[in-house]
């Protein structure tokens, strides 16, 4: 249980927190049938491979280079998330316009026109990928634990470590569209605030960590 790559692992995983991201999802993956969320799912998967590889194998040098911190990585998170979490919890999106739109379709008595469903490779970086998925502290968590690495077949083992939590998440958002699937539209209201209250509270610790961590960093100089 002390070995690198374990315990990588066990830090992404406690991170990510599939119950919690699976809540999550549901809201963004309601509009897409079966075949879209599979595609949703592997898409994910790969961008966070990619994602924590890189962290693993060029993170440190690529953030002295661009001159970012994983602080402000964190704190951008945080605003996303925010962006995104706010009217699920307040009731103003996800489950809660669907209801409004059959509601209003009844009393016109009438069926208005369903309104276009967004193509998923717009929601797949953003909000799926980043911030909901991962986010500075992750990439964070990779250079980290590349640092410590001795040698490259420590990196390559923490590499395998990475690409299992990576099936991880690729493997909750293909669960989230079957649960949503089989939740009514009152029940999926409920989930989204629940979802919103969540994602809120992931939001404002993104925040607080980030710019606590701007801040020490600035005073320390």
């Amino acid at each position: 249980m002390t070995h690198p790559a374990i315990i990588l692992f066990l830090a992404l995983f406690g991170l990510y927190s599939p119950v919690a991201a699976l809540a999550s999802y549901l809201p963004i993956v309601r509009p897409y049938d079966h075949k879209q969320v599979n595609r949703l799912a592997l898409g994910l998967a790969v961008n966070v491979a990619v994602f924590v590889l890189a962290a693993l194998w060029i993170g440190e040098p690529l953030l002295k280079l661009l001159g970012i911190s994983t602080a402000a990585l964190t704190a951008t998170g945080g605003i996303a998330l925010a962006y995104a979490s706010i009217p699920l919890m307040r009731g103003k999106a996800g489950a809660v316009e669907e209801l409004e739109k059959l509601q209003e379709e009844e009393q016109l008595g009438s069926t208005l026109p369903p309104e276009p469903v967004p193509d998923p490779k717009s929601i797949l970086y953003t909000p799926l990928t980043f911030p909901l998925t991962i986010g500075g502290t992750t990439f964070a968590f990779g250079v980290a634990a590349s640092a410590a690495a001795a040698n490259v077949p420590d990196k390559i083992t923490l590499s395998v470590a990475a690409l299992c939590f990576a099936v991880i998440t690729g493997l909750t958002l293909y669960m989230s569209g079957h649960v949503q699937r089989r939740i009514s539209l009152k029940g999926a209201m409920l989930l989204d605030r629940i979802a919103g209250i969540l994602l809120t509270a992931i939001a404002v610790i993104l925040l607080a960590n980030g710019f606590t961590d701007l801040v020490t960093a600035r005073l320390n100089q």
